[in-house]
């Protein structure tokens, strides 16, 4: 019987999914060609395919995805225009590697922070610093670093890392071993993109103080208090 993957069965919705930041497999690109919805992308999951089922919802290197067809390990995806132009999944090539984590299921721990697997923009790498600590500086959009704060939490290619400096323009985040030898970022070098998505808590924070900055009267104390704040 053909695989699942091969019949090409496809999902035309896309579930609410979360995740953690914790990459739980590096898997490795089989496949990418153009299709109606924008590019199929085709991965090897390993261990990760155990279980799972047309529809089921895997972060890509940060970006939220659904499973539109399967066999024993690999799934595709379609990957609309949209993603296409706001990560760095049509940069993809077959042999790629990609950090993979499956969504995170209510009886499971939060071992790293809430990530939707809606990435908000591209960083590149700055430079990378080896020595007493594992640094990647980066360089992204101000809009993106305006939602940062250090020793706050980023996404970075779906990875979770605390900040470590932010500035307008740029930031950086420490990598400790694990991270390392667990995931992608330790073969990124200067000039590389990666996939960013800020932390969902603040972005709500900022949007919040905006519109009552936007109000009547601009932001005080008064208003403060009532929204619980002093």
């Amino acid at each position: 019987m053909p695989s699942r993957l091969a019949r090409g069965e496809a999902f035309a919705y896309h579930k609410a999914a979360m995740f953690t930041g914790i990459v739980r497999h590096v898997g490795a690109v089989t496949d990418v060609r153009p299709s109606r919805a924008g590019a199929a992308l085709t991965v090897d999951l390993g261990p990760l395919a155990e279980g799972l089922a047309l529809g089921d919802s895997v972060c890509v290197s940060g970006a939220c995805l659904t499973v539109a067809g399967q066999d024993a390990r690999r799934a595709r995806f379609d990957v609309i225009g949209e993603t296409l132009a706001r990560t760095t999944l049509g940069l993809l090539r077959p042999g790629g590697k990609v950090n993979l984590e499956r969504s995170l299921r209510l009886d499971q721990g939060l071992d790293g922070h809430l990530v939707q697997g809606h990435v908000d923009g591209v960083a590149e790498i700055r430079s990378v610093r080896r020595g007493t600590e594992y640094v990647l500086e980066l360089a992204a959009a101000r809009e993106l670093t305006g939602q940062m704060v250090p020793k706050g939490s980023v996404a970075v290619d779906g990875v979770s890392l605390t900040l470590v400096s932010v500035a307008e323009g740029a930031f950086s985040v420490a990598l400790i071993p694990t991270t390392l030898d667990e995931t992608t970022l330790g073969r990124l070098a200067a000039g590389d993109k990666v996939n960013i998505e800020t932390d969902i808590i603040g972005k709500y924070v900022l949007r919040y103080l905006a519109a009552l900055v936007a109000a009547d009267g601009g932001l005080t104390v008064e208003k403060l208090k009532q929204a619980g704040f002093v």
